[in-house]
């Protein structure tokens, strides 16, 4: 249908162009000095259209030999700036694969050609530092000193990194300290922060930095457990030649937190040491009686009164009655009690369960006591104690 349009439109024309020159238009003249020229009307048309066609060709042609340079110049730029990007995705090809030499030469070439380098400067960067070529490394970074904001967070995240991989701790911190300065926390800056004040043992920032990781989602439950554990325990290890700071350091921990059974299980020979172990009762009690735990009822001796805490364990006992840790706790608290009888029957009852070298030694102080005086029967449990730990 097209064609067919086509061929009507260029019949049409030809027609029309038949008719108009079957008329005799005239004549045109031009007069100059000394000369003069004739011609018809048609043939004037005619020249004038085509030289109106040969003067816009010349114009057109005189503005692109003028633009030339300009053309050129953009051609130059667009090749340069796919060289800089091809040579970039090969520094990043090359170092994912393992290939840092490959991956430095790339990104110094990228680094030649791009108009935005800081991400062929952090490549040769990290390429250079894989290779253990401190020296590259420093002048690479030092390449990015005075350069736009951005690319100053990409360099101090980069270098803390850096840095942390090379247990240079001391100068992560300063690197991070500066990014909290300027505002930055975002998770990754976080992350690394924690595994700084891990490694420093500073135990408040690790808390905190845990906590916050694990409420903004980048540690999970199961994740954050271990890491609170471990920053709990040592601050309460830090604090025990001090009994008010060690009370205080247990007090500091969220109820939520003392909920951890290994936490415990690590806390309560420290605070009974510092005759703190009845800050911890409550809680144990309640984890045990919410799931027993052989070995948590055997620290319940620690950190129980003698009155209040039998009366607890009995309660227990009828449930678990050849349980060995909490045969324990009463032998002992009987023991505290004064009631030597008690006391004996209940440590001979958990060594008959399970043997272990506190009871042994436990029931060696008791008879060892001037108010029950059985020298051979603590000295066969001293020397029951010592074989077991000689084991």
């Amino acid at each position: 249908m097209r064609v067919l349009i086509w061929v009507i439109t260029i019949f049409a024309v030809a027609v029309g162009l038949a008719m108009l020159t079957d008329h005799n238009w005239g004549n045109v003249y031009f007069f100059v000095p000394h000369w003069h020229v004739q011609m018809s009307v048609k043939l004037f048309v005619v020249l004038s259209f085509i030289g109106f066609i040969v003067t816009h060709l010349l114009i057109r042609l005189i503005q692109n030999a003028l633009a030339l340079p300009n053309v050129i110049g953009r051609w130059r730029e667009r090749r340069r700036r796919q060289r800089a990007d091809s040579a970039l995705r090969e520094a990043l090809l090359a170092f994912h694969e393992g290939r840092y030499a490959q991956s430095l030469k790339s990104a110094g070439k990228a680094y030649a050609a791009s108009d935005h380098p800081a991400t062929a400067v952090l490549l040769a960067a990290r390429s250079a530092h894989a290779l253990r070529d401190e020296p590259r490394y420093r002048a690479w970074m030092e390449c990015l000193a005075g350069g736009e904001k951005k690319a100053q967070v990409a360099r101090l995240m980069t270098e803390a990194e850096l840095a942390i991989d090379s247990c240079n701790f001391e100068e992560a911190a300063e690197k991070l300290e500066i990014l909290r300065r300027d505002g930055y926390r975002h998770i990754a800056a976080l992350r690394l922060s924690l595994r700084v004040a891990l490694a420093l043992r500073r135990w408040e920032d690790a808390l905190k930095l845990t906590r916050q990781l694990r409420k903004h989602k980048a540690l999970t439950e199961e994740q954050a457990r271990p890491l609170l554990r471990r920053a709990n325990i040592e601050s309460l290890r830090e604090a025990a030649n001090d009994s008010e700071a060690l009370g205080k350091a247990w007090e500091a921990i969220p109820a939520q937190e003392r909920q951890d059974r290994k936490l415990i299980a690590e806390a309560v020979p420290l605070l009974a040491r510092s005759g703190n172990g009845r800050l911890a009762r409550r809680t144990l009690e309640r984890l045990l009686d919410e799931e027993w735990d052989s070995g948590l009822a055997r620290l319940y001796a620690y950190c129980a009164e003698a009155g209040s805490g039998l009366a607890k364990g009995e309660e227990w006992l009828r449930e678990h009655k050849t349980d060995p840790g909490l045969l324990f706790a009463l032998g002992r608290l009987c023991a505290e009690a004064g009631l030597w009888g008690k006391a004996e029957s209940y440590y001979a009852a958990s060594l008959g369960q399970k043997p272990e070298i506190d009871t042994h030694l436990a029931l060696a102080r008791l008879f060892d006591r001037v108010e029950v005086d059985r020298p051979a029967d603590a000295q066969r449990h001293y020397r029951a104690a010592a074989e077991m730990a000689a084991a």
